[in-house]
């Protein structure tokens, strides 16, 4: 049988590929792995095309059982992966037998590690796409977050698998990353003290964060006339700055106008 059992899942584990495209002009987000680079390295490890399903694991607190002989890779912010009871490398393909148990630990730096399965997850394709829109309540498994028992189906083997992924091309995930922004269409509403406050102080991830976006706390962004603007459509990766002067950076499945 080609299939994982969920044995734990942590804070949050979600089925998604490369995300849902073309259909935000009916207020559809594009949703999508949060990171978009560890997802596809994974698929490539284990000969999957770069688009398909594996699972985003937010934190870490994950374990799964494999139903069958396959080839995996963990990739992103995972820690001390291990298979059974031995510590394996991640970024790199490994090869499970029926029975193995597969774990990952709680991420130091970085926030989603992703388990990417030869054959990815077979799980329904809706609207182009197998990602899990939580919010919209579709997609992915039964268009929810996983749970402890959850068996999932893999697909059909696409190609052969490679060993690693080159060491020096890991990203760093670190305490304090440094972010590059480019102003946007609104850059005009904040005062060029606020937009010099914004670029060069330090802003702190705070416990308001999700899927949808990632606010922060950090100096008083100063503003030339409040923050409402005319609605106009967003993007994963936008900076809003809101009436209380503080950054949010949409994420995955943030809103489509706003």
């Amino acid at each position: 049988m080609r299939a994982i059992s969920i044995l734990e899942v942590g804070p949050l584990a979600t089925i998604q590929d490369r995300g849902r495209f073309g259909f935000r002009d009916r207020g559809v987000p594009v949703s999508g792995a949060m990171d978009q680079q560890a997802l596809m390295v994974g698929n490539l490890l284990v000969g999957n095309e770069v688009g398909a399903a594996g699972i985003e694991i937010t934190l870490g607190g994950f374990k799964a059982e494999f139903l069958g002989d396959v080839h995996f890779a963990a990739t992103g912010a995972a820690q001390a992966p291990r298979l059974n009871h031995g510590p394996i490398r991640n970024w790199t393909c490994h090869c499970a037998k029926e029975g193995d148990v597969l774990s990952l630990d709680y991420a130091r730096f970085g926030l989603r590690s992703y388990l990417a399965v030869a054959g990815g997850m077979a799980v329904p394709n809706i609207m182009d796409s197998r990602s899990t829109y939580l919010r919209g309540g579709f997609g992915g498994y039964q268009g929810r977050a996983m749970k402890k028992g959850d068996i999932l189906p893999l697909g059909e083997m696409f190609g052969k698998p490679i060993s690693a992924f080159p060491t020096e091309l890991i990203p760093p995930y670190a305490e304090q990353p440094t972010l590059r922004v480019i102003p946007g269409p609104q850059d005009d509403y904040v005062t060029a003290e606020g937009i010099e406050t914004f670029l060069s102080s330090l802003y702190a991830v705070t416990s308001r964060l999700d899927r949808m976006g990632v606010a922060l706390s950090g100096p008083l962004i100063e503003l030339r006339r409040g923050a409402d603007i005319i609605s106009d459509g967003t993007c994963a990766g936008g900076v809003q700055v809101h009436g209380n002067q503080q950054p949010t950076i949409l994420a995955a499945d943030c809103q489509t106008v706003g």
